[in-house]
């Protein structure tokens, strides 16, 4: 019985249902070698070379496997076809001290697939291992050797990484930008009109004219033009210029100049790659990045999808024939195009190997697999995505009419207004887009419009955007840090680091210790943060996976000067000028002086006294000026332990927010939601504010602890 060995143990028992009783398959479940964690584990002086050893949890999938081994006529590696894959191939052979195996790849988990893959072994990739290789050497390189003066200069537990730390580099300077912003005013015009023949009556009745938006008949337009010359955006800078366009538009008469009407074809998106999966799933499913990766890799793993960590558009000519035969099938011959669509990638370093994500079986639309909810979703996504890049293009009608606005002392101002109507949705039958359809009314060249209303509106420029997770995996994309698989676990490293959280709007804002560490190493280490040379170092990896370039030499390259730069700022650098400030408090305590340290978890008031004296306090900016219920109630039973301590706002080594006694650890009273100040009427538990901006009582066992919506 020859015995095939794959990384999961969900992928083992899908293939065991296309195998036959010749085959027995097991899972190694992950990497079972890795470089060790109580130490760097690489030999600098011996050319790099890793010292990798099994870690505990692998070792009796080891034992398992070897025995497995000693009773099969054969092994074939199954593992998958990227670096990580390769390398866990690499692994399985040299610990099961593999001499005559066979290695084979597939991209997706069907029957055909796989029985072709069977048909066609071939050798361990070497490149791809030397690129996983590198990739971890530099890794832990980074991580081991700079973490240390993090935590010497900065504050304990803090670590750096090669990839990470570039990203948070991002997310600091988008903040930066936010501060320095300063808001433009400006203003913008547009006119209701309706043709005259609509009786003026019932265009505005008494209720409508409190409400501006346009029934049938009407046209909103712009304005665009003032005396032939274009009005640039913030071209109306303040309230008393667009009153002054205002008067000289109430007894002008308003007539249509142009009407340009045509045809407008809306292509369909091409196929999911990693990134753009991530990103979507986010938009329209609210799915983090980590949980869009484990879903799609369950679904891989099940057969559903093609290989899902890639960033080809390519597909395979059996896929589009299949698109074809659905599309024709179930939706009719209006909605192909006539041909098979092709699309190629345009993001930085992109491998072209394989096929972009899609549904291994595209007649198996999202009815036909018996799925859990998440998985469902997903998938539904998936296929609709695929299954539309290979339909007919939308087509709307568009018209743009262009209004010459006339006043008695002859000054012209160009108003614009535009619609589209859907006329053929083509892909959007299964691929929904956001898209605004508005009726313009038929007009004619030269018809007299009658003025409904002038509506003046006041704007203020906006700052950029924070990142939240499609927007940052996009630039993460554009600036080729990382690569597709990776932006995940460079998302959750972050936060779980306590760099960056995300606020109440899902968005990325830095921390305290995320900002001190960014500017730290911007400034001491700037090729570790500079976004151009974490690219390139990623497009130095892509070269050795192609056996261009030798893996030891591109990390002697960045490890030598690395290491004198490490070398000389461990001198220099103070973590009096770096991580602590001068107060003229004193400690309530010992009488010491108090200073303000930085932490993990930002800065609080610390005695210099220690750790004599282990005398904390949090700064009066996390100080919500509510007394703690717990340490009252102390009081009141005169506990002498407990001092009078008051909620601050604090944060889980995850980085998630909640409310707790600043007398911690003498008293452990803490709450996720965030307390009002008021107490409950009925039993005196404070009132909190919930994440849907409710208030109720903290107390779960109080009987009027009803929701109210707060206003």
């Amino acid at each position: 019985m020859r015995l095939l060995i794959v990384e999961s143990p969900i992928k083992s028992k899908t293939l065991e249902k296309f195998l036959g009783n010749g085959y027995q398959v097991a899972a190694s479940f992950g990497h079972i070698r890795d470089l060790p964690k109580s130490k760097l584990g690489i030999d600098i002086e011996n050319n790099f070379a890793p010292q990798y050893v099994i870690p505990t949890k692998s070792r009796k999938t080891v034992n398992s496997l070897k025995k497995l081994v000693n009773n099969s006529s054969g092994v074939i590696l199954a593992t998958d076809e990227d670096r990580e894959g390769e390398a866990i191939a690499y692994h399985l052979k040299e610990i099961l001290g593999l001499k005559d195996y066979q290695r084979i790849v597939f991209h997706e988990i069907t029957e055909k697939a796989i029985k072709e893959a069977l048909k066609n072994p071939r050798q361990l990739s070497m490149s791809l291992v030397d690129a996983q290789t590198a990739r971890r050497v530099l890794d832990r390189i980074v991580g081991y050797k700079l973490s240390p003066l993090l935590w010497k200069k900065v504050a304990r537990g803090l670590s750096a990484g090669r990839v990470q730390s570039a990203t948070v580099r991002l997310i600091v300077e988008r903040e930066r930008e936010i501060e320095k912003f300063k808001a433009e005013e400006y203003w913008s015009i547009e006119a209701l009109l309706a043709k005259i023949q609509i009786s003026k009556s019932k265009i505005q009745t008494k209720s409508k004219a409190q409400n501006p938006n346009k029934e049938k008949g009407q046209l909103l337009a712009s304005l665009i033009e003032k005396d032939g010359k274009k009005i640039p955006k913030l071209g109306i800078k303040a309230e008393s210029e667009a009153k002054k366009i205002i008067d000289d538009l109430k007894n002008a008469v308003f007539e249509v100049k142009t009407i340009d009407q045509k045809a407008i074809k809306r292509n369909p998106l091409p196929p999911f790659t990693t990134s753009t999966l991530q990103q979507t799933a986010g938009q329209r499913l609210r799915l983090s990045s980590y949980k869009t990766m484990s879903l799609a890799q369950n679904l891989y793993e099940r057969g559903a999808i093609t290989y899902h960590r890639t960033d080809s558009l390519n597909l395979s000519a059996e896929s589009t024939l299949a698109a074809k035969k659905y599309i024709m099938e179930n939706l009719g011959e209006k909605y192909w195009p006539g041909f098979s669509r092709k699309y190629k990638t345009k993001s930085k370093g992109a491998q072209e190997a394989h096929e972009a994500i899609r549904p291994s079986n595209p007649q198996n639309d999202p009815q036909k697999l018996n799925l859990e909810k998440p998985q469902a979703k997903l998938y539904q996504l998936i296929w609709s995505r695929f299954m539309a890049s290979q339909m007919s293009e939308a087509i709307f009608d568009s018209t743009d009419v262009k209004i010459e606005a006339k006043n008695p002392e002859s000054r012209k101002y160009l108003f614009q207004a535009k619609g589209q109507t859907l006329k053929f949705d083509g892909f959007l039958k299964i691929y929904l887009l956001q898209f605004g359809e508005n009726d313009i009314p038929e007009v004619q060249e030269k018809e007299i419009l009658e003025l409904i209303k002038l509506t003046p509106s006041q704007h203020f420029t906006q700052p950029p955007a924070r990142y939240n997770e499609p927007s940052l995996i996009k630039a993460l994309e554009q600036h080729g840090i990382g690569r597709p698989s990776t932006y995940a676990p460079i998302i959750f490293t972050i936060q779980k680091r306590n760099y960056v959280f995300k606020n109440e709007q899902k968005k990325f804002q830095p921390s305290e210790i995320g900002i001190v560490v960014n500017d730290l190493l911007v400034e001491n280490f700037p090729k570790i943060v500079d976004i151009e040379f974490t690219a390139k170092m990623e497009a130095d990896l892509d070269e050795i996976a192609e056996g261009k370039e030798k893996w030891q030499k591109v990390t002697g390259d960045f490890y030598y000067p690395f290491a004198e730069t490490l070398s000389k700022k461990e001198k220099e650098l103070s973590k009096q000028e770096i991580a602590e400030e001068k107060t003229d408090k004193i400690c309530p305590e010992c009488g010491a002086e108090l200073i303000i340290k930085l932490g993990r978890f930002g800065k609080f008031y610390a005695c210099t006294n220690f750790p004599k004296c282990r005398y904390t306090e949090s700064l009066k900016d996390n100080k919500l000026g509510i007394p703690c219920p717990k340490c009252q109630q102390a009081r009141l039973q005169r506990c002498s332990s407990f001092g009078q301590g008051e909620i601050v706002e604090k944060r889980t080594k995850k980085g998630k927010i909640f409310y707790g006694c600043n007398k911690f650890p003498k008293c452990d009273f803490a709450l996720w939601d965030k307390p009002t100040g008021e107490k409950c009427e009925k039993c005196g538990a404070l009132m909190i504010i919930t994440k849907r901006k409710q208030t109720k009582c903290s107390n779960p066992e109080c009987t009027d602890n009803v929701k109210k919506v707060e206003k």
